[in-house]
C-alpha cells in the first residue's frame, strides 16, 4: 500500500502500458545500435517510447500526444515492414511478423485507451 502511495500509482493498466512502452524502447534501441545505426527511425522511435513510458507512467498530459505520435511512426512503420516482409520464406518471416502483430495489436489498444481517458492524465 504505501509502495502504490509514494510511485503515486493509481492505475495498474497504466503501469503495464508503462513497461509495454519501455521494453519496446529498449529493444528498438537495441537493434538500431546492433544495425550500426542505419535504422535511424528505429533509433527515434525508441527513445520516443523510452520518453513516452516514463509520461505515461506520471500520466502527464503531453504523454497523451507522445502516445499518438508513436501510435501513427509504430503503424507506419509496422504495416511498411509487414508489407516488405510478406515474400520472405515462412520460417523466418514468422519470426519478424508475429511479433510485429502482435506488437500493432498492442498499440492500437493502448492509443484506444489512453485517448479516451485523456482527462485523467494531468
Amino acid at each position: 500500500m504505501k509502495l502504490k502511495l509514494k510511485l503515486k500509482l493509481e492505475n495498474p493498466i497504466v503501469l503495464l502500458f508503462s513497461i509495454f512502452y519501455a521494453i519496446v524502447g529498449i529493444v528498438l534501441l537495441f537493434i538500431f545500435v546492433f544495425y550500426s545505426l542505419q535504422l535511424l527511425h528505429l533509433g527515434i522511435i525508441g527513445v520516443l517510447s523510452l520518453i513516452t513510458a516514463y509520461g505515461v507512467f506520471r500520466m502527464e498530459k503531453w504523454a497523451v500526444w507522445l502516445v499518438i505520435v508513436l501510435f501513427l511512426l509504430g503503424n507506419t512503420v509496422g504495416i511498411i515492414t509487414l508489407a516488405l516482409t510478406s515474400g520472405w520464406p515462412a520460417e523466418f518471416g514468422v519470426l519478424l511478423r508475429l511479433p510485429l502483430i502482435i506488437y500493432l495489436i498492442i498499440t492500437w489498444v493502448i492509443s484506444i485507451y489512453v485517448v479516451a481517458k485523456r482527462k485523467e492524465f494531468e
